[in-house]
């Protein structure tokens, strides 16, 4: 049996978008949701299907929005050791290590996080997103480590999904850089899009693209005969879009330290401590890591804020370079 929404306009919601009145009326889900039903072909209004999301509806137009069951995907259990940080009925927080891409897409179906969370409980995970994508409300690069919150339920992956959207969770990321940036703390606000070069890449745009905020400080600069100039710096996000940090530095001109996709290159320095150099060679990704993640608990509403440490690999590169700036 089909789950059908059902509801009329009153006299007072007239000249309201059908997204908006929707979600004004359903608490339970997002926006985006419902917008992407409506692209999907779920909505009708006067029983005819309608797949603009910002139609105007009129006083006494019927609105009828299928939700359609959660779609099962055959996925892979991967036997995946989870750091997990927190962990109740409804939600997870887990501090995701480098080189594990975060759900299957080209090339990788098997060896992800998703195929990890499947492996290690695959009944309580959320399924209103993409049936490849179980319990994911965020992402975080392949190649960045650091906290991850995962949803075991719907109502917790709407709510979660919300506070993304509105900004209201707290993510901090720690980086080490080349450079020094100017002035050393700060906001970065541009427009993000997709690079018209690679399509894999994102690129500040000057008149198209969604707008992205950095707020950022410097915490230590290395800077001496020994090595070259790096900067450790913090980077607390206003907004979450693609490679929005990895991006906003190189159009600082400052590079995240072993960005591959964003690189500068890395070149021999006459007087540089071999130690330093080696283990700066040895880096096999970038020097990015989602430190702090802070919430509203969905159900209880209580504010939980989580924090992890510097993994090894990158916590060897900052203690060489501290080693080298005494």
């Amino acid at each position: 049996m089909k789950n059908i929404i059902n509801l009329i306009v009153e006299k007072n919601e007239h000249g309201q978008r059908v997204d908006q009145f929707i979600t004004n009326k359903k608490n339970d889900l997002s926006r985006t949701r419902i917008k992407n039903l409506i692209l999907n072909k779920k909505l009708k209004i006067n029983k005819k299907i309608i797949e603009d999301p910002a139609k105007k509806i009129s006083a006494e137009d019927t609105i009828d929005l299928e939700i359609p069951k959660p779609k099962k995907a055959s996925l892979k259990p991967y036997n995946y050791k989870l750091d997990i940080v927190y962990e109740d009925d409804d939600l997870m927080v887990i501090n995701k290590t480098a080189k594990i891409s975060m759900h299957p897409g080209a090339g990788n179906y098997d060896n992800t996080l998703v195929n990890a969370l499947v492996n290690y409980n695959s009944k309580n995970l959320s399924n209103i997103g993409d049936e490849l994508r179980p319990g994911i409300v965020h992402r975080i690069d392949k190649d960045t480590s650091g906290l991850v919150v995962v949803a075991k339920n719907n109502l917790t992956h709407e709510n979660l999904s919300k506070q993304f959207k509105e900004h209201s969770i707290n993510r901090t990321y720690q980086a080490l850089i080349w450079g020094k940036l100017r002035p050393q703390s700060g906001k970065i606000k541009t427009l993000i899009t997709r690079s018209s070069k690679n399509r894999q890449l994102m690129e500040v745009g000057i008149s198209k693209g969604k707008v992205a905020i950095t707020n950022y400080k410097t915490l230590e600069i290395f800077e001496n005969e020994k090595t070259p100039t790096f900067s450790f710096v913090e980077c607390k996000l206003e907004t979450g879009r693609t490679h929005q940090i990895r991006v906003h530095m190189s159009y600082k001109g400052n590079n995240i330290l072993g960005d591959k996709k964003y690189k500068k290159k890395f070149k021999k320095f006459k007087n540089i401590d071999s130690d330093l150099e080696q283990s700066i060679l040895n880096l096999d990704r970038q020097f990015l890591h989602a430190k702090t993640i802070g919430f509203t608990h969905p159900i209880t509403g209580k504010k939980l804020e989580f924090t992890s440490n510097l993994p090894q690999d990158l916590n060897i590169v900052l203690k060489k370079l501290r080693n080298t700036n005494k």
